[in-house]
């Protein structure tokens, strides 16, 4: 129990894990862990849409997929030039401390080979990701936001991913909430 819980305090270290890339685009910060919960969704979206898709294993690889960022921190494009973090190293160590240490290991590694079909959704559902957060500080002005945009949709795999992309370029990122500009937002109900 005493590595289980350590484990546990592991993940909770991506929550104090910056993403490293947002201070390059000028706005924006999110933590590791914040990024695997929407990709998490996203994911499970993704392979609700698939066929013949395991999606409980797809969600588990997008819950595990940045795991190793606990001991190596998120690098961004720019670190990626002259630093290597050991990944591979970072999560056999953790694997080596837990009974189901190995099924993590697995989904990781199966991620970062990004063969299988769950893999190449679970890719795309990390992509996505970012082009939801992309596009939701190009909605407030960063200018930015749009040639990174670019390079995000060019390494969408899946058909389903890259037009779930392109709808989500044709819509507002407030409008989920603020579609209906009638009267209630001045009453707020009362009548």
């Amino acid at each position: 129990m005493k590595n289980i819980a350590n484990f546990l305090f592991e993940a909770g270290m991506l929550k104090r894990t910056p993403r490293s890339g947002f201070q390059f685009l000028g706005t924006g910060a999110e933590s590791v862990a914040e990024h695997i919960f929407r990709t998490t969704y996203i994911g499970y979206a993704l392979g609700r849409l698939a066929k013949d898709i395991n999606v409980e294993h797809l969600i588990k690889m997008c819950l595990f997929h940045d795991l190793p960022e606990a001991r190596t921190g998120d690098l961004n494009y720019v670190n990626k030039k002259y630093v290597k973090a050991d990944e591979n190293k970072a999560i056999k160590d953790l694997a080596a401390t837990l009974p189901f240490g190995n099924e993590i290991e697995k989904l990781v590694l199966e991620y970062e080979e990004g063969t299988s079909a769950e893999a190449r959704l679970a890719r795309d559902a990390d992509q996505l990701e970012m082009i939801l957060a992309l596009k939701e500080y190009k909605d407030l002005g960063n200018k930015y936001a749009d040639e990174w945009l670019q390079f995000s949709l060019k390494r969408l795999q899946t058909d389903s991913a890259k037009e779930l992309a392109r709808v989500i370029l044709e819509t507002d990122s407030s409008l989920w909430w603020f579609s209906d500009k009638g009267d209630w937002w001045v009453t707020g109900g009362r009548h």
